[in-house]
């Protein structure tokens, strides 16, 4: 399980890679990591992320028009990070995508 050491750089990483960009498409590989219907995970596509913070162990995205994407490593305790529409490998990956643009 990730410390909070490193979730902070998870943090410093992921602002210098979307903060202030544009949420293009978000892929959830399995449905498992999905904790909410309401609203629906694609009503954050096409907003601005406007900030990073820690929750705990948690990472919070937050996006224009008062919504959050929160993530929580679990046990496999990291994130990867694949450049627009690299193909993703097999089992060993936290099963979400996130793409971003810059308007």
């Amino acid at each position: 399980m990730p410390e909070l050491p490193d979730i902070v750089v998870y943090i410093e990483n992921l602002e210098s890679r979307i903060q202030g960009r544009i949420l293009e498409r978000i892929r959830l590989l399995n449905p498992f990591v999905l904790r909410t219907a309401i609203p629906p995970i694609s009503s954050a596509e096409g907003r601005k992320v406007l900030g990073l913070r820690r929750l705990g162990k948690r990472i919070v995205i937050e996006l224009e028009g008062d919504l959050f994407l929160v993530l929580h490593l679990m046990v496999a305790g990291r994130l990867r990070w694949f450049e627009g529409k690299a193909r993703l490998p097999g089992r060993s990956l936290l099963p979400l995508s996130i793409s971003t643009a810059v308007r």
